[in-house]
């Protein structure tokens, strides 16, 4: 079982972001999903993507790395920045860790223990999930969860759908908060308005799944694979 974390590095500069990658490939606890020099290529392409924590500069031309920080929401992030002045506002954001430059790996790895130890906390759950819905607090097993998408009515809310049949209304809650609270290996968004359990697929092409949720039919529910959340469905489903 792999059991690295999964890490996105991102660095305007690239000589600084070759030396970072070679670093991290030195070490053994986390694997380099994706290295990027454009923070607009990243913010493209970062919501389809299967991670556990980003490494990334302060300092870069378009936008800055705090910015970036604040869309990632619950995904842990590490800063690396030639400059002191902004360690105040990183940790504002709960950084794991704030790593000055030049870089040297005893420091990086002293920051990637860090973040292993708060997704080590992070990952002791429950088997069950507390959510809002229409009818009050419910308290639901993970391993009933098959099926999620926004609603139809208003999207800051979901529709759930459990495996006996049960359809329940979450209120206001995002697909970003839903996999803060289930297993992040055993959930997947597939587009803008749908996540799946993973053990629900059946078979799947480039842009369609077939799953083995019937909804009341003699038809297997199929679902659109949206080309933003491709690559990360297909690393989840290859394991």
């Amino acid at each position: 079982m792999n059991t690295k974390l999964k890490c996105l590095l991102l660095d305007d500069e690239l000589p600084g972001l070759s030396y970072l990658k070679l670093l991290c490939e030195q070490i053994n606890e986390i694997e380099v999903v994706r290295a990027f020099n454009d923070p607009e290529i990243f913010l493209k392409e970062f919501p389809g993507m299967e991670f556990d924590l980003c490494i990334l500069d302060i300092e870069m031309p378009t936008t800055s790395g705090i910015e970036i920080a604040k869309m990632l929401k619950s995904k842990p992030v590490i800063f690396t920045t030639a400059y002191k002045n902004y360690a105040a506002d990183a940790f504002d954001l709960d950084a794991i860790d704030y790593v000055i430059k030049p870089i040297k790996i005893e420091r990086l790895q002293q920051a990637i223990n860090k973040a292993i130890q708060r997704n080590n906390l992070n990952n002791i759950r429950t088997k069950h999930i507390r959510v809002n819905t229409d009818k009050g607090i419910a308290l639901i097993d993970i391993d009933q969860l098959i099926y999620i998408r926004s609603s139809e009515i208003d999207s800051r809310d979901k529709t759930a759908l459990l495996r006996d049949g049960t359809r329940l209304q979450l209120k206001n809650i995002s697909f970003d908060k839903l996999f803060s609270l289930v297993p992040s290996e055993s959930f997947c968004r597939v587009n803008k308005k749908e996540m799946i359990a993973l053990n629900t697929v059946y078979y799947f092409s480039n842009d369609q799944i077939i799953t083995n949720i019937y909804f009341q039919s003699d038809k297997p529910f199929l679902l659109t694979l949206g080309e933003t959340y491709r690559t990360g469905f297909i690393s989840k489903i290859n394991g």
